[in-house]
């Protein structure tokens, strides 16, 4: 017997359980609401008796599965601290009570179903069982949270565990943080030097001193070339000189015959 217990275990089947114990008993309290609306439908009425009884077994089923459950996360979780105890907390604490009130509200619809004296009990009954249904549905969100925000019960959680132990602190003086030199930018001598192209006048904005092309001797200040000796085209060319010379002649010869 105890081999078939600790084999159930290992199912894990607190959250089937949960989610039948919430959806039977939410589906009890509605049909009871339907039966106090629709009050000819009798079958409403024997379906919501039945319902709440086998919700209210489920109930407690969750309850004895729920804490195989805890005692297998409840330490690492309790060690972690944090908003995930506080949720598992809360589960845990509504999983311990709602069992019983169930019970009650189980025993309390069998009277009235049984015993005229309590049928004006009705309407008071549907408030209690109606804010019950709301208390295991607020339970079954809870669950959700622990599992799928914090990895409640999963093999996340665990390996989240072990990264977030504490590590020993390293002892012993601490280490400087190396510095890197960085020379800053200086003007060189030969960017002060003035150039001897310019006359002696540094150069506008810091720029720098070397000769460029416009300071260079251009090809104007050459020497003179045989270029600049007067072309032939200033000389007088041979066909007029002639011409020239006889007109002279004659000028000449007029001049003595007179």
């Amino acid at each position: 017997m105890q081999g078939l217990l600790e084999t159930i275990k290992k199912w894990h089947i607190h959250p089937a359980v949960d989610h039948f114990t919430v959806a039977i008993l939410i589906v009890a309290v509605l049909a009871d609401l339907f039966a106090s609306i629709f009050s000819t439908r009798l079958w409403l009425r024997y379906a919501a008796l039945a319902l709440i009884i086998a919700g209210t077994a489920a109930a407690w089923g969750s309850q004895v599965t729920g804490g195989w459950e805890a005692g297998r996360v409840w330490d690492a979780v309790k060690t972690a601290g944090g908003p995930a105890y506080d949720t598992l907390h809360r589960h845990a604490q509504l999983g311990d009570w709602l069992p019983w009130v169930f019970l009650i509200l189980a025993i309390w619809r069998i009277g009235i179903q049984l015993f005229g004296f309590m049928a004006g009990m009705r309407g008071l009954y549907l408030l209690f069982a109606v804010l019950a249904a709301v208390a295991i549905a607020y339970q079954g969100y809870l669950g959700g949270k622990l599992v799928y925000d914090y990895g409640i019960g999963t093999a996340l959680f665990n390996a989240g565990s072990s990264q977030a132990s504490p590590q020993p602190e390293a002892t012993g003086p601490a280490t400087p943080i190396p510095t890197v030199y960085v020379p800053t930018a200086t003007v060189t001598p030969a960017a002060e030097a003035p150039s001897a192209a310019s006359g002696g006048a540094t150069p506008a904005g810091g720029a720098s001193a070397s000769p460029t092309a416009s300071a260079m001797p251009s090809a104007a200040a050459a020497p003179p070339t045989p270029a600049a000796a007067p072309s032939p085209a200033a000389q007088p060319s041979a066909s007029t000189t002639p011409a020239s010379s006889t007109k002279a002649d004659e000028h000449r010869g007029a001049s003595a015959s007179l």
